[in-house]
């Protein structure tokens, strides 16, 4: 009604969340959707094929724009830097035969549920976009969509007991599962006749389907059927790969999909339980838990009751977990923003296992059900494993502008050969045919299956030392990786815990120190009830299971835990309780046991966990166990600081050089007020004896830059002061920040500006939570560098998936989104992923150069030869193509890494100085050659542009065989010429080009073979090597035998020995001038770094341009000085979490 059509045509979709993107609304236009049907018939395809590869463009042109409101297509784009769209269909749900009226509907759900928000009145239909097996509806009164499929956010405590603790109705159980589809995290095995077609849609293989074409129009049949063969295969490997990935990710989800549950329904005030299988679960359903071990289907809140999980799908660690019930806090505060942090305390998640139920006075374990399907914990690491982020690698995007080079070259080609054959008046379907074939010929169809050659052989090559990779593209990214970030717990120190010793504190002072195992058993006191009670451990399957630090530590009491379902609790009757009782190897104790009336589980956000515990007979008392610092201010007076367990972890890992500082940042929020403050305190000075060469034995050079972070150490013979040495650290710059996880979030929200200047030193991050790691993975990449990250499980699993190589320890279900798996878990799968990705690199560098030479050669032949309206013949295109070219591709790459890291990485750009030198130069000398030999061979006496035999008077009848290039034009081999005939193509000039080129492919290929010191020297290429030495000695077969039927099917002709001599001369100087230049000028690494300084030219990456900056800074670093923040403080909420698991975001419970 006189409405702006474009008015609310944008909106954002999952705003601040990982998969964020921009959603644009459109409505098909009946004229415009004709318009384009008769395009796909007119082009045979090729538009429909486009608007395959060009989603925006089929929705631009079938669609006008319009309100989201009234779209029925809508057009999504990601707000990353990838910009990428995909079009998406809006489908209509229909809930008219569930609600007869308004009435039907119950009013609780009315008023602020999306369900009731989402249904049109009055057709009673819900308008809704599934985008990534998300499902998504039209909220009427927000006019935005809304995910379905979860609970919503804003219930409180109170409201979801009240709301859902009766369960739902069946009314409203219909309506929901209507609107939010099955509870199932589907992930059917894809049809292999999709895949097939998505596979052959590929561009790469319809420029293949062209290039086939146009060689078959040419009678090039042999090296057409040849392409056909090898796409074919490819084809077939890649489909059987995509089909063995999706039926285990099949396999992996199935068995979650069909779980029969127990739900609660409300009728009609009264609850009754009803059995059914766990896909028609909705959010809101009440489950009810029986003992017994059970798979969870669902992510769900626990209401009542407590219960003991396995949550190794989603850590990685088979530890179990302590669920309590969400408390009825009454107040109006959703109910996450309630729990703070805490909120898994409460929450049981999808795909983990419920090992132990414990009921409270209700006698039942209730569970509302909070997420269901692809919405769920375990659902959102599947999406991320079907739907992984696009990385941004200079090396793809250079190659893409060298191919569009490479068709501009072409294109220049086309143009020349267009006016060289119109001239000479040839048929304009020779003009068209051999215009196109320039562009084959310019722009290799074989190109991008050389480039995957070398990173498959390296997925080979890792997977034999134990290193899985479920994304191959990241191979070559591991070859630019400069920083590595590690774990710390169980992954640079060993899983397994001792306990070595106790410090027992009485009287405000510490006692002797009581070691273990020793002769005499712990003496009877708190520190010892502490020991027994404390935990959080549990009898699993016969055995004491749970946090390993709490396993240690009670099995040094000698106690065992009675954990049989009811105890006589003085004052409280009979209760639930688990009870620790003396063990046959206890020393005597003054009672028979200590019962544990309740459990405070470990709290993230406050650092420690309680008890209450009772003697039996005796009274209750409280235990407290936590984070040192978290229970020294709970102390009086003496404290520790656990950061500097992290400090030592990096000095023995060789991260920190004895003589290097490590300066404490301390941050803290000023109670009362939104201003924080941050401090610099350089700790104890380092003693040399803890450092450990461990960056040694594992391969890695003392000086390897930032793989670890080490610096070269100070020479002075005289033994300095505490001042000195401090100042003479930090004005080298050899000193690391060291700083907590608490530390870290305060600096990213209030001082945003120092952040970087933190990063470029920073070297431990203490207790770090899953988000903190993840944010900080991001703060890296946008200082520029290369980040790897190492890590044993989901607490790392967020930073694992958007670092560049993520790296797991852990073959568990929640580390299958990591890049890169490693059988054996020690970290010295990293420096042979960094190896092995450096070999990648370079392989896929020389392949390219090579396969650009390759082309540009045999391009720089065809062009010369069309001068004369002459040509390659068949044979002779079939033997560079195959015989020389494609073997030299598949066999270059199989040369592997160099045992040895060196202290710097191959260059990560194509467009490069050296590599374009290189090329150019390469292209020069072969331009050279030809142009050389085919002037000259013009200029000998023998020659002759009517006779061919002229220059060998030994042929018989060469008379009657000799014709004139002019009359025989470019008949070729579809003339139908057999025998002795002469096609056309034989000429002095096509015969010295031909040889001259296809040796000069030969030469490229040996000089391109790099080696050392990333890949191992090319003589270990076995293969390699003797097919160089093999195809050579064809060559020289060819240039020296003086054979007539061999000559006339490779199109030859004979010609003197003094300038077959003459040809293998020019070769022999081209190879010189290549190998010199190859090896004196672009492999000289020397000179590039003198001609850096010489011109001034400094790196433009931003930590390098920080780090210059920083070096004129001698204010920095601030040390014993503290600065305050303005009151305003940014909000990273969003950031910390933004690419780890939005549903489960596992924190470390290292005590």
């Amino acid at each position: 009604m006189g409405e702006n059509p474009a008015k609310n045509h944008y909106a954002q979709l999952n705003q601040g969340e990982e998969n964020e993107m921009e959603i644009f609304g459109y409505k098909t236009q009946g004229c415009r959707k004709a318009l384009c049907i008769a395009g796909y018939f007119l082009s045979c395809g090729a538009l429909l094929l486009l608007f395959y590869w060009k989603p925006e463009w089929d929705v631009w042109a079938n669609c006008i724009r319009c309100s989201l409101e009234e779209a029925d297509v809508v057009l999504l784009r990601t707000t990353d830097e990838f910009r990428i769209y995909s079009r998406k269909t809006v489908t209509w749900i229909s809930v008219s035969a569930l609600i007869q009226s308004r009435l039907n509907y119950p009013a609780t759900a009315v008023e602020d549920s999306i369900f009731s928000k989402a249904i049109m009145k009055p057709s009673l239909q819900v308008k809704s976009i599934q985008v990534q097996r998300i499902r998504y509806v039209w909220n009427i009164y927000a006019k935005q969509f809304q995910k379905v499929g979860a609970l919503e956010d804003h219930h409180t405590c109170s409201a979801i007991h009240a709301k859902f603790g009766s369960g739902l109705t069946c009314n409203e159980w219909n309506v929901r599962k209507v609107i939010c589809g099955p509870n199932t995290i589907d992930v059917p095995v894809i049809p292999i006749w999709k895949l097939l077609i998505k596979e052959v849609l590929n561009p790469f293989y319809v420029f293949q389907l062209f290039s086939v074409c146009l060689w078959f129009a040419e009678d090039y049949m042999e090296y057409a059927t040849a392409i056909i063969i090898m796409s074919l295969l490819s084809i077939f490997l890649t489909v059987y790969d995509l089909r063995q990935q999706s039926v285990k990710l099949h396999r992996l989800v199935e068995s979650h999909n069909n779980i029969m549950v127990t739900v609660c329904r409300n009728k009609e005030g009264d609850s009754c339980f009803q059995e059914l299988e766990s896909h028609h679960l909705v959010p809101g359903d009440m489950l009810v838990l029986k003992e017994g071990k059970t798979l969870l289907p669902c992510d769900a809140i626990l209401i009542s009751g407590q219960c003991i999980v396995n949550e190794s799908m989603l850590t990685g660690e088979s530890i179990p977990v302590t669920k309590t019930h969400l408390p009825q806090a009454d107040n109006f505060k959703p109910w996450r923003m309630h729990c703070a942090e805490d909120y898994k305390k409460h929450v049981l998640f999808c795909g983990t296992e419920v090992i132990q139920t414990k009921a409270d006075d209700t006698g039942v374990v209730k569970a509302v059900v909070l997420r269901t399907g692809f919405n769920t914990a375990k659902g959102d690491l599947m999406r991320s494993i079907l739907y992984p982020k696009p990385m941004n690698f200079k090396l793809y995007r250079d190659a893409l502008r060298f191919l569009m080079c490479l068709i501009a070259f072409a294109a220049i080609g086309m143009i020349y050969t267009v006016c060289v054959f119109a001239l000479n008046g040839e048929e304009a379907g020779e003009v068209v045919k051999k215009s196109l074939d320039v562009i084959t010929i310019a722009v290799p169809p074989a190109l991008p299956a050389a480039l995957t050659t070398g990173i498959i052989y390296t997925q080979r090559r890792l997977k034999k030392k134990g290193i899985f990779c479920i994304s191959p593209q990241r191979i070559n990214m591991c070859g630019q990786l400069n920083l590595i970030c590690f774990d710390k717990t169980g992954t640079l120190t060993e899983d397994g815990l001792d306990l070595w010793g106790l410090l027992p504190c009485e009287r405000n002072c510490f006692q002797d120190i009581h070691s273990f195992p020793a002769d005499h058993s712990l003496p009877w006191g708190p520190v010892f009830r502490a020991m027994a009670v404390c935990h959080s451990l549990i009898v699993w399957e016969g055995k004491i299971q749970g946090d390993p630090l709490d396993v240690k530590m009670f099995e040094a009491t000698n106690w065992v835990i009675d954990d049989s379902s009811g105890h006589q609790i003085e004052g409280q009757g009979s209760t639930h309780a688990t009870v620790v009782r003396p063990g046959p190897k206890a020393s005597s104790a003054p009672v028979e046991g200590v019962a544990i009336l309740h459990q405070f589980p470990f709290s993230s956000a406050l650092q420690r966990m309680s008890v209450i515990a009772q003697e039996i007979g005796g009274e209750q008392q409280v235990f407290t166990k936590g984070a040192p610092e978290m229970v020294a201010m709970l102390c009086r007076a003496e404290t520790g600081d656990n950061i500097q367990t992290a400090v030592t972890v990096a000095k023995n890992a060789g991260m920190i050089s004895p003589t290097n500082r490590v300066i404490l940042v301390e941050a803290n929020k000023i109670p009362g007020s939104f201003s924080a403050s941050i401090t610099w305190k350089p700790l104890e000075k380092n003693k040399p004896e803890d450092y450990r060469g461990l960056a040694k034995a594992m391969g890695l050079e003392p000086r390897s830059p930032r793989v670890f972070t080490s610096a070269l150490p100070v020479e002075d013979d005289s033994p300095p002061t505490t001042e000195r040495r401090i100042g003479l650290a930090l004005a080298s710059g050899q000193y690391h920040f060291a700083m907590s996880g608490k530390s870290y979030q305060i600096v990213a929200q209030h001082f945003r500006h120092l952040l970087p200047k933190l990063l470029l030193n920073g070297t431990v991050f203490a207790r770090m939570s899953p988000g903190q790691k993840s944010s900080l993975v991001e703060e890296f990449q946008k200082l520029d560098y290369f980040v790897g990250m190492c890590g044993d499980g989901a607490n790392d699993c967020g930073a694992l998936k958007v670092a560049h190589a993520g790296i797991s320890l852990s073959e568990q279900e929640a580390s299958v989104a990591s890049p890169f798996t490693s059988r054996t878990p020690s970290i010295a799968c990293v420096p042979e992923l960094i190896r092995e990705g450096r070999a990648a690199l370079v392989t896929s560098f020389c392949m390219f150069k090579y396969m650009a030479l390759y082309s540009t050669i045999q391009y720089l032949g065809v062009l010369l030869l069309y001068w004369q309206l002459n040509a390659f013949g068949n044979y002779q295109f079939l033997f560079q193509d195959l015989a020389i070219t494609t073997v030299i591709g598949v066999t270059m790459s199989f040369t592997g890494a160099y045992p040895k890291l060196v202290p710097y990485r191959p260059p990560s750009q194509l467009i490069s100085p050296p590599l374009l030198l290189s090329v150019v130069l390469n292209i020069l000398f072969s331009l050279s050659m030809q142009v050389f030999g085919f002037v000259v061979v013009q200029e000998q006496p023998w020659y002759s542009k009517t006779d061919i035999h002229s220059a060998c008077l030994s042929v018989n009848n060469h008379v009657e065989n000799s014709s004139s290039i002019s009359s025989l034009g470019l008949r070729g081999m579809r003339d139908g010429a057999h025998g002795q005939t002469d096609n056309g193509y034989k000429s002095y000039e096509n015969t010295t080009v031909w040889l001259l080129s296809t040796i000069n492919c030969l030469i490229v290929a040996l000089v391109f073979s790099k080696g050392r010191p990333f890949r191992q020297p090319i003589y270990t290429n076995y293969v390699f090597i003797l097919v160089l030495i093999g195809q050579l000695g064809v060559c020289l077969f060819l240039v020296f035998a003086d054979i007539d039927d061999l000559y006339s099917k490779m199109d030859l002709v004979c010609t003197p020995t003094t300038w077959r001599i003459s040809m293998v001369i020019m070769l022999a100087v081209t190879l010189a001038a290549s190998f010199l230049v190859e090896e004196a000028v672009i492999e000289n690494r020397p000179l590039w770094l003198l001609l850096k300084k010489t011109f001034r030219y400094h790196s433009k990456s931003h930590y390098k341009r920080l780090q210059r900056v920083l070096e004129q800074d001698s204010a920095w670093p601030p040390l014993n000085e503290t600065f305050f923040s303005d009151s305003v403080a940014i909000s990273v909420e969003g950031s910390m979490g933004g690419h780890s698991n939005p549903t489960f975001d596992s924190n470390e419970d290292t005590l």
